[in-house]
């Protein structure tokens, strides 16, 4: 079940709350992806927030939204890169994406699945995904005052096997929102020592989201591989070269 795009744009551009979780998930996608030099970034979900820093330095950037959620103009008073799609197919040719993030796209999908086959298509040579879901450990999967709280939490466990039956080989992962879900003033103000402290443990046992990196994996082709043999030099003739 995908949330309307007004209740995601409230959370994240209107609350006090949607800006701490900005920073402390855009944080650890920095950590992964520095730069993006000359690349095509795409993202899916609601992925907004994650992509702002590429808009200067991105070949392209592109914000897909799944009609079920609606869609928004986006970047505010720049030009509109946000456009309205299908989950299972994205107006963008085969193997145009060097680098895709999927948040609040996975988890409340209705056709996952076909959803990763879709990521898998539309990334190129050398592309990376990375995958953004609840934890289905945490508390923010737990508590439905954050978008996090709807659609389907995992385990990382769950979700790298997941990635792995759709072509897709697991590289790197890490945690984000150690903080509370709550809008109380005193964890607001807590909330930036909290993350720092939380970093520190096992990306397993904390944190309101995982975040894994993911390659595409092309697979090898199948049956036997046939190898020219080896040319022969013709002997019959050599006598005629070389007379007795």
């Amino acid at each position: 079940m995908h949330l309307d795009v007004q209740d995601l744009r409230n959370f994240y551009y209107r609350s006090t709350l949607g800006r701490a979780v900005q920073a402390s998930v855009r944080a650890q996608v920095l950590k992964m992806w520095p730069e993006a030099q000359g690349q095509t970034v795409a993202g899916f979900g609601f992925a907004v927030p994650m992509l702002r820093p590429y808009l200067s330095e991105a070949k392209r950037v592109i914000a897909l939204m799944p009609g079920p959620q609606g869609v928004m103009a986006w970047p505010s008073g720049m030009p509109n890169v946000a456009v309205l799609a299908e989950e299972t197919m994205w107006p963008i040719e085969t193997g145009r994406i060097d680098r895709l993030v999927v948040m609040h796209g996975l988890e409340t999908s209705e056709h996952p699945s076909m959803l990763l086959e879709e990521c898998w298509r539309v990334l190129g040579p050398g592309g990376r995904a990375l995958f953004i879901v609840p934890n289905r450990a945490g508390l923010w999967s737990r508590s439905d005052k954050t978008p996090f709280g709807y659609g389907r939490p995992y385990t990382l466990g769950q979700l790298e096997s997941q990635l792995k039956k759709h072509q897709f080989m697991p590289e790197h992962h890490a945690a984000a929102l150690y903080q509370l879900p709550s809008t109380r003033r005193f964890w607001l103000k807590s909330g930036g020592m909290i993350e720092k402290f939380g970093r520190r443990l096992p990306t397993m046992l904390a944190g309101g989201v995982f975040l894994v990196e993911a390659s595409k994996r092309v697979q090898p082709p199948s049956g036997t591989i046939a190898r020219d043999a080896p040319k022969k030099r013709v002997k019959a003739l050599e006598g005629y070269a070389k007379p007795a």
